[in-house]
């Protein structure tokens, strides 16, 4: 191919049919707006759990057995704090409240459950629906439901929707939950949401204000509700974020362009980038998640970079030229320049297509279709609408103020940015030596960097920072209660401050050993799993069995009668233990753990709740290996686990991958445009010094890998790579005119000045992402701003040590005085 005839053709395209150019690309920009009203949005863990083989597993159970496992089954929390939720007046409350709901036939109850429920059952067995519930309870007197209380208390699992306060002896507990399940259809509650998000989140959103007529002091939860409170932290994030980001680029530009017609300019090319970007997502129908709020800063970065390398090597020319000739000069050197970074960029980001989860393989998509199009827009509609603008204030009263470029020899600036060259000209293999222990030393303590997926990391603090609720409307964040409210059922309910894990055992239940096994899988526990006398806690049809013969004689003769070892485990006719079990009331339960055709069962083991999940996890995989019949581990804490460890392969395979297709690139570009493939290799030493510092700044500040951090590492690339090829690529056409040492001066000089506008720009434009409401987005600000400033400083520091070095291996030192050889 030959670069340089593609490149005039371009030039002559901007420079003689302007005016064709710039409306071509608004007119493109009106198509690529149509997309912008049919962006969706995806939000939540479920969407990264969709390729997990573990997630598999899990919907296996939620096929196999029947509430609250049911597909087409969601329930809705109602979590009541009050002194006593055991009173009379509370216990009417909650009922009521489940009446009200009932009642509505657009919320689609079909069943409800509540502590009140199983007292007013006590009061009165023959109370099956909620209205007579409620007679039950106003009809009896504060010492008959202290005594219900207390009956209701020996069956299993009354006590499991009250607070650990529960006291059955003075019948007394501060909070309770009670449920409502709706049929939702396609939904499943341990698979997620799905395509049903909005139904549920519908349901919830009504029953929330039914509730808050009937029980005011009754909170309504559920996932639609969690899954809202998603959606709205991703929309507050970006009202809070874009208008900050806004206002720091305006101002570092107003000061790197020093002309309202180039701001104007900029600022519109850029808005141009957005929406070409967003609306492609909309009309290939790629969903807006919460790692996609990481796209717009991140087009900024290399858009702004662009925009100020286009306009200053422009303002460059122009005391030479004219206007024609100083931007067809300005093409020949920076088109090759963006089309390098372009494709380094691009590899970076596709790299992450190769992750097993969904929304990093369409945050690489998006970035890299994102980046392409920053390229266009920058690299031809810029440099064209630049020139019609010349021309119009040339012909018109349009003024222009300053036209001089930054850095310039002479400034401040441009004596600072030269501080690279000097260390090179003096000790460049000594810069290049402390570097290299450097590196080393910072990827060395890099290995040390967690790795973490979490349902947390994508919700809001419990409590917003002062700063986000000091702001005026409409940027004023909303009230969030889902993190409180976790916290709360946390602390307060015996089934919120543990984890769980779930194995599910497929084959023959009614094997003669298969409660055997079960038994047997129980004993000696590894240590995550909660364990009572050196035995697993456990819920399995095992324990229904066991609870129901605790209760019922004649089901316990029937156990004993077979139970061969005595060990209160039946080890034979167990399809006629299960038929008796599944054919009275009292054995209510056993669906939850066996399939109706008895061909695969699950067991819930408990761990403990401050438990590490990658521990946990693997506690629960040990524990299926005991069973002799086909088992997995599963349940949400092994899904997130598998998740968070195909975070961390994704992380390295995508680093792996983007540098070696980045190493590949720029040799064979740099063979081509300069000649010397050696300088490819060069381009990338500032890349893996930024790389092994932003590894070691993660560790040093205590962030992990997570589900948008993971693409940091391809980020750095991407991003990084900017700045140290425009510096390269300067100096491959400085080299070709003048001796090594003016060579390097001239270009960190004439490049420095508009990588440094570009730094301050993206830095403080991406670091305004610590505003996001959700600590994952700040994070990530924090991260790509720090990966922007190393890129820049290596760029400037190291690359002219890293090109003397080169120079001398090449033979091709040549004049150069000063000691810079």
């Amino acid at each position: 191919m030959d670069v340089a005839r593609l490149v005039d053709r371009v030039d002559a395209l901007v420079v003689e049919r302007t005016k064709t150019v710039v409306l071509a690309f608004l007119l493109l920009t009106g198509v690529f707006a149509v997309g912008l009203g049919n962006i969706s949005t995806e939000t939540g863990t479920d969407q990264f759990t969709t390729d997990v083989p573990a997630q598999a597993a899990f919907e296996d159970v939620s096929r196999e057995f029947t509430p609250p496992f049911a597909p087409g089954t969601a329930s809705t929390s109602l979590i009541q704090r009050e002194g006593n939720v055991l009173s009379k007046p509370a216990l009417l409350r909650m009922l009521e409240t489940q009446e009200a709901l009932s009642e509505r036939p657009d919320l689609r109850v079909v069943g409800t459950s509540s502590a009140a429920q199983g007292v007013a059952r006590e009061l009165d067995p023959t109370a099956t629906t909620l209205d007579a519930q409620i007679r039950a309870v106003e009809r009896a007197t504060p010492g008959e439901i202290d005594a219900a209380v207390r009956r209701a208390a020996d069956r299993p699992g009354f006590d499991a929707s009250l607070s650990t306060d529960f006291n059955p002896e003075s019948a007394t507990a501060s909070a309770s939950i009670g449920s409502v399940s709706h049929d939702v259809p396609a939904y499943s509650e341990t698979a997620g949401p799905g395509g049903s998000a909005d139904a549920l989140t519908s349901i919830q959103l009504r029953s929330e204000r039914v509730v808050a007529a009937t029980a005011p002091g009754i909170e309504v939860f559920g996932s639609g509700l969690v899954n809202d409170e998603f959606s709205r932290v991703i929309f507050d994030s970006l009202i809070v974020v874009v208008p900050a980001a806004a206002l720091f680029i305006v101002l570092f530009l107003v000061v790197a362009y020093r002309d309202p017609l180039d701001l104007l300019l900029g600022v519109v090319a850029l808005a141009m980038t957005l929406v070409w970007t967003f609306g492609f997502t909309g009309l290939v129908g790629v969903p807006f998640s919460q790692l996609l709020i990481a796209v717009p800063p991140l087009l900024l970065a290399v858009g702004i970079d662009f925009g100020i390398h286009a306009i200053n090597r422009y303002r460059e020319e122009r005391p030479t030229a004219s206007r024609d000739e100083s931007m067809r000069r300005t093409l020949r050197q920076l088109l090759v320049a963006f089309f390098i970074v372009t494709g380094t960029t691009v590899i970076g980001f596709a790299a992450n297509g190769t992750s097993s989860l969904g929304p990093i393989r369409q945050f690489g998509l998006v970035a890299a279709v994102g980046i392409t199009f920053t390229f266009l827009i920058f690299g031809v509609f810029l440099p064209a609408a630049k020139l019609l603008l010349d021309r119009l204030a040339a012909d018109t009263w349009l003024p222009q103020f300053s036209q001089q470029p930054l850095g310039r020899e002479g400034t401040a600036l441009g004596r600072a940015l030269s501080a690279g060259v000097v260390l090179a000209r003096r000790a460049p293999v000594a810069v290049l030596l402390v570097v290299a222990v450097l590196t080393v030393a910072a990827g060395g303590y890099a290995t040390g960097v967690d790795t973490s997926f979490r349902q947390e990391d994508f919700l809001p603090p419990e409590e917003t920072p002062a700063y986000l609720d000091a702001l005026p409307e409409p940027f004023a964040p909303g009230e969030y209660t889902v993190t409180s409210t976790l916290d709360y059922l946390e602390s307060n309910f015996a089934s919120g401050n543990r984890q769980s894990v779930t194995v599910y055992v497929e084959g023959p239940m009614e094997r003669d050993t298969a409660l055997e096994a079960i038994h047997r899988a129980e004993e000696d526990p590894p240590a995550p799993l909660v364990s009572e006398d050196r035995r697993a806690r456990s819920e399995s049809v095992l324990s229904v069995i066991q609870a129901r013969a605790a209760a019922d004689p004649e089901f316990a003769a029937l156990v004993e009668r077979n139970d061969r070892d005595g060990n209160g485990v039946p080890d034979r006719n167990l399809g006629e233990v299960y038929a008796a079990l599944e054919s009275s009331p009292a054995g209510e339960g056993a669906e939850r753990y066996l399939a109706p055709d008895h061909r695969s069962a699950q067991v819930v083991y408990a761990a403990e709740g401050d438990a590490e999940q990658d521990a946990v996890a693997d506690a629960g995989r040990r524990m299926a290996e005991r069973h002799r019949a086909d088992a997995t581990a599963t349940g949400q804490t092994v899904v997130f686990a598998a998740v968070s460890d195909v975070i961390f392969a994704s992380a390295f395979r995508s680093l792996a991958l983007a540098l070696a297709l980045t190493a590949v690139f720029l040799v064979v570009v740099y063979r081509a445009i300069a000649g010397y493939w050696s300088l490819g290799i060069a381009n990338l030493v500032p890349i893996l010094v930024t790389l092994a510092l932003i590894g070691g700044s993660m560790r040093a500040l205590d962030i992990p890998f997570n589900a948008l951090t993971a693409t940091i590492l391809s980020i750095t690339i991407g991003l990084g790579i900017d700045y140290s090829v425009h510096v390269v690529h300067r100096f491959a056409d400085e080299y070709e005119e003048r001796d090594l040492g003016p060579a390097l001066t001239r270009t960190v000089q004439g490049t420095g000045g508009a990588l440094t506008g570009s730094m301050l720009t993206t830095v403080f434009g991406i670091g305004v992402l610590v505003l996001a409401i959700t600590p994952i987005l700040g994070q990530f600000g924090v991260l790509t701003g720090l990966s922007i400033l190393y890129a820049y400083l290596t760029a400037l520091l190291v690359t002219p040590a890293t090109l003397v070095v080169w120079a001398r291996l090449e033979g091709l030192v040549n004049g150069v005085t000063n000691g810079a050889a």
